[in-house]
């Protein structure tokens, strides 16, 4: 009896034992699920942390790379320049040119050719340079006017001025320190003057009611330049005396106007050689040709150097060569001319 007494209570035991196995059990498998969620919580939210540290890390990271690119680069810009001062300190000091300039010149001028013997320069006078008597009046007596020697010699003095506009200090980057300008001129030469002792062109309103057609007696019913002979001849030297209108003096000249560019070498120097490759020049002439005609364009080509003597205060020669491709009626206009000329940079 006790026997199954102590089976029952065993039994009983057991059963509870089950019995509250099986009610905690579950309430411990809860806990431990909450437990490790808790635990996985905690642990995400340290990698997030983790995460966004790494992140501001990388942040400042690029931060401080971008500053030091930035810093890196002002720092070799400062170099450069440190670099470029010292240049300049060490390069040599360079001479107060002024590249613009105003100048004046003179010298000797020659034409190829000559103008003597056109009607207006001495063909209507008795000289050598083909006056001829025919022309002259008829009532004259020819040995009045002999003396005079032919007027249009080629050689001339000529005197100018002119200026230089600075274009480019390098030649358009071609050449260092070449300048190139753009050079104008104005010059006037004088070849001869003479005091010529002629008779009135012959002309209609010359001829006289007893002289042949146009053979100028000087103006009709006029007794100037007319039956001169003897005593009488010497009233006329010089346009002297009541016959002074059968002397005139006749001047032969031309004035130059040119435009050209002008190379300029050693910009940096005193000494300054230069060229003109060719340029366009203007000639213009006086008396006019035998055709009336009084202009003439043509090319020049020209050479010099000048020299900086003290500040802006230059001195130079050159010389010029000028090339007329047509005549002016009968007159050929190619020739040279050569000389010296002092300039004010500026």
């Amino acid at each position: 009896m006790t026997h199954q007494k102590t089976k029952l209570a065993l039994g009983i035991a057991a059963a509870s034992i089950a019995m509250a196995g099986a009610i905690v059990s579950p309430q411990a498998i809860a806990g431990s699920k909450a437990q490790h969620h808790a635990e996985v919580s905690a642990v995400q939210t340290k990698v997030d942390y983790l995460e966004a540290q790494l992140q501001a890390m990388q942040a400042e990271l690029s931060s401080m790379k971008a500053a030091s690119s930035q810093t890196s680069a002002e720092a070799q810009k400062v170099q450069e320049l440190d670099q470029w001062m010292a240049s300049v300190k060490s390069a040599p000091v360079k001479a107060d040119n002024k590249y613009n300039m105003v100048f004046f010149r003179g010298g000797y001028g020659k034409n190829d050719h000559g103008r003597e013997g056109s009607i207006l320069t001495d063909a209507n006078a008795t000289n050598s340079g083909g006056g001829a008597t025919n022309i002259l009046n008829t009532g004259l007596n020819t040995s009045d006017f002999t003396g005079n020697s032919p007027n249009g010699k080629n050689e001339a003095w000529y005197f100018g001025a002119g200026f230089d506009l600075n274009l480019s200090d390098d030649l358009f980057g071609i050449m260092d320190n070449t300048n190139l300008l753009g050079e104008i001129t104005f010059g006037y030469k004088q070849f001869d003057s003479k005091d010529l002792r002629r008779a009135p062109l012959g002309t209609a309103a010359n001829d006289s009611a007893t002289g042949a057609a146009g053979v100028s007696d000087g103006p009709a019913s006029s007794t100037v330049c007319a039956g001169l002979s003897g005593s009488d001849g010497a009233l006329i030297n010089n346009g002297a005396g009541p016959y002074g209108s059968c002397s005139a003096n006749v001047t032969v000249t031309q004035i130059t106007i040119t435009a050209s560019p002008k190379i300029k070498f050693m910009a940096d120097s005193k000494f300054r050689p230069w060229l003109i490759p060719a340029g366009f020049a203007l000639h213009v002439i006086s008396p006019p040709s035998n055709g009336v005609t009084v202009t003439a364009p043509g090319i020049m080509f020209a050479a010099g150097a000048d020299y900086n003597i003290w500040k802006s205060l230059y001195v130079g020669v050159d010389a010029r060569y000028h090339m007329v491709s047509n005549t002016v009626a009968d007159v050929q206009l190619d020739g040279m001319e050569a000389g010296g000329y002092v300039g004010f940079g500026f």
